[in-house]
């Protein structure tokens, strides 16, 4: 389970997209479910935080702070 995640972070999942043309998710909505795009085909999938916690492996990069 990773903490600290944020809105436009982008994330690394446990299993990787059929696409296989990224790697890499950006999360796109946050709330009771999270909403995350895939930065290879831009394919979106929404789940609900429990399971996203679950399924996600590391945070890879933060999206910068807005002011």
């Amino acid at each position: 389970m990773i903490e600290g995640y944020g809105l436009n972070d982008i994330v690394q999942m446990k299993k990787d997209h059929p696409c296989r043309k990224s790697h890499y998710w950006r999360i796109i909505r946050m709330g009771a479910d999270i909403k995350i795009k895939c930065l290879g085909c831009d394919a979106v999938v929404m789940m609900e935080r429990r399971e996203f916690e679950r399924k996600c492996k590391k945070l890879i990069e933060k999206a910068p702070v807005e002011e």
